[in-house]
C-alpha cells in the first residue's frame, strides 16, 4: 500500500513543480495568454487536490503503526497546496493591480491593504469550507444518521 502512496507522492511533486513554474509566469502575461494559463493552473490545482484525496484514502488503509508517518507527510503536502493556492491568487491579481495603479496613481496604496485583508479572509473562509466538507464526508462515510 505504501508503494501506491509513494507513487502519488511522485505525481504530487511533478504537478506542484509545474504549477509553481506556471504561477511565476502569470503576472508577466496579459490577455488571452494569461487567461489560458490561469485556466490551466486552475485545472492542475484541481488535479493536485484530487491526488491529495487519493493519498488520504491510501493513508487510511495503512496499518496503524505506520500511519502517523504518512499522516504527517500528507499534512505537509496539504500545507504546500494551500501555499500554492495563495500564490496563485496573488499572481492572478498582480497584473490588474498594475493597471489600477496606473489609472489611479498613488491613491491606490490604502486599497492594496484592504485587498490583502480581503484575500486573507477569503482564504480563511475557503479553508473552513474545505474542513466542513471533509467533516461532512467523514460523517457520511462512517454512517452518521440524524
Amino acid at each position: 500500500m505504501s508503494s501506491d502512496f509513494e507513487a502519488y507522492e511522485q505525481d504530487f511533486g511533478t504537478l506542484t513543480a509545474e504549477v509553481t513554474n506556471k504561477i511565476g509566469k502569470i503576472p508577466k502575461l496579459s490577455g488571452e495568454e494569461k487567461t489560458q494559463l490561469v485556466l490551466n493552473v486552475d485545472k492542475q490545482l484541481e488535479e493536485v487536490r484530487e491526488l491529495l484525496e487519493q493519498m488520504d484514502l491510501e493513508v487510511r488503509e495503512i496499518p496503524i503503526q505506520s500511519r502517523a508517518m504518512y499522516n504527517s507527510r500528507l499534512k505537509s503536502y496539504k500545507q504546500e497546496v494551500e501555499k500554492l493556492e495563495k500564490d496563485f491568487k496573488r499572481s492572478r491579481i498582480a497584473y490588474s493591480d498594475e493597471v489600477r495603479n496606473e489609472l489611479l496613481g498613488d491613491d491606490a496604496s490604502s486599497s492594496e491593504n484592504q485587498r490583502a485583508h480581503l484575500l486573507d479572509n477569503t482564504e480563511k473562509l475557503e479553508r473552513s469550507s474545505r474542513r466542513l466538507e471533509a467533516g461532512y464526508q467523514i460523517a457520511v462515510e462512517t454512517g452518521y444518521n440524524d
